[in-house]
């Protein structure tokens, strides 16, 4: 056994370095990619700024690409346009008197550099690592949805963290979790030690949660308004990994009606997470309806059991969440001050609730099932 047991030692660490190489590898030639894309849209910027290519250019030239390179992928004119765009974007941002157009076309390696390098006075927090570490794909959708620095900065940092993909960065971007980060009725300051660790918890939560995920008519509801906590808590079990997206980066999912047994009291909570970033666990309550007072007394009760019982000696102190579908704001920042234990309410919203107006001009679900069919033949 003890044989064994060295030897696996010796495996699990061989393992991590490899796995460890791999994503260095991996995330060295995302940035060289990265690299050259940004160098062939400076090379496209600079010629059509200087007038030297007409109408129809890219389609020309990405034709004759595919001929001299034949399986050549990724160099579409529509790929390339979005090149072009990636440049001047952050050229602005990372350069912001532009050059001279110039013909010669820069090496990916010294485009790179740039990248990494030119953080400039306005933009000192440039987190250069994460920008170079997302795809292409990723960076098209950000740039094409939001418009600020600022915004794109926040989103390129999220997708870095949570290892996103194309439909996570659009629903993190449908959701507005910019604005809605940070923004829940809370008493974090007051019940957390450490202002530090407070405000990561205050911008761990939303205030709102959209679960488009939720179809209520899946669910055999008729109506949104009939959706009680049992269904939506197996609805949210059932897609616990779109409900660990929307929730956000650094959730663990340990169960659903976590059951709790103190002094001969049965309690289950809804939902129980454990967080890295915060090292503690977090108990969700869900409630149909909009928030009552009461909601925070159980919720409360909750977490004293999970810290007396459940918590481990090098975990901090248990967070509990109330998920209602509605609440008067400025009355939760007020009644939440009387209570110890670090707690936050916000609420969620399903597909049913996108506005009628809105619902109107999407497609119905067969019709849109059917597009797809035909565009898969």
């Amino acid at each position: 056994m003890g044989v064994y047991g060295d030897y696996n030692e010796a495996v699990q660490a061989i393992k991590a370095a490899i796995l460890q190489s791999q994503y260095e590898s991996g995330l060295a030639v995302n940035a060289r990619q990265l690299g050259l894309y940004y160098a062939i849209g400076g090379y496209v910027s600079a010629n059509v700024r200087a007038q030297k290519w007409g109408a129809g250019a890219l389609e020309e030239i990405s034709g004759q690409l595919q001929r001299e390179l034949p399986g050549l992928r990724g160099f579409s004119a529509r790929n390339m346009y979005y090149m072009k765009m990636f440049h001047e974007e952050w050229a602005a941002v990372f350069q912001p008197h532009p050059s001279e157009p110039v013909s010669a076309l820069a090496s990916a390696e010294s485009a790179q550099q740039t990248m990494l390098h030119l953080q400039v006075q306005n933009l000192p927090e440039f987190p250069a690592g994460e920008f170079l570490s997302i795809g292409f794909t990723l960076h098209r959708v950000i740039l094409e949805k939001i418009k600020t620095v600022e915004e794109r900065l926040f989103y390129i940092r999220r997708a870095a963290q949570g290892h996103y993909r194309v439909e996570d960065i659009k629903r993190s971007i449908r959701n507005d979790d910019y604005r809605r980060q940070g923004a829940l009725p809370n008493n974090f300051l007051e019940t957390i030690p450490g202002t530090q660790r407070a405000l990561r918890a205050i911008e761990m939560f939303k205030d709102e949660y959209f679960l488009d995920f939720i179809n209520v008519e899946e669910l055999g509801v008729r109506d949104a308004a009939d959706i009680d906590e049992r269904v939506l808590e197996q609805a949210i079990v059932q897609n616990i990994k779109n409900f660990i997206m929307t929730f956000g980066r650094g959730f663990s999912f340990i169960s659903n009606a976590y059951h709790l047994d103190a002094f001969g009291e049965d309690q289950f909570i809804d939902l129980l997470f454990f967080n890295r970033d915060l090292n503690c666990l977090v108990a969700v309550e869900l409630k149909r309806g909009k928030f009552k007072p009461a909601y925070l007394g159980q919720l409360s009760g909750y977490l004293s059991v999970l810290d007396e019982f459940e918590r481990k000696p090098h975990e901090a102190p248990s967070i509990g969440l109330v998920l209602c579908k509605d609440m008067n704001e400025a009355f939760v920042n007020l009644v939440i001050r009387n209570y110890n234990s670090p707690m936050g309410v916000a609420t969620y919203a399903t597909a049913e609730d996108v506005p009628g107006k809105l619902r109107e001009v999407l497609p119905d679900i067969d019709d849109l099932k059917a597009l797809l069919e035909k565009a898969d033949e």
